[in-house]
């Protein structure tokens, strides 16, 4: 998985909260925090903004450092 999954894979598991409640509070479907979970690509940029937001994860874009 890339950072930003595995940043939010961490965030469920650490979480108090059951997987199940955590897809039903984000707005998403419990299939897709399984594909999640289980390291599984194909998450839509939606589906990744509305788990991060509801785990109180910002998601910060930074330019690439440039070779020389």
């Amino acid at each position: 998985m890339g950072q930003l999954t595995d940043a939010i894979a961490d965030a469920v598991r650490a979480s108090k909260e059951t997987p199940y409640a955590i897809a039903k509070g984000a707005g998403v479907a419990r299939s897709q925090l399984s594909r999640l979970l289980s390291g599984e690509r194909g998450l839509s940029s939606e589906t990744i903004e509305r788990l991060a937001d509801y785990l109180g994860l910002e998601i910060k874009l930074t330019p690439k450092r440039r070779r020389k």
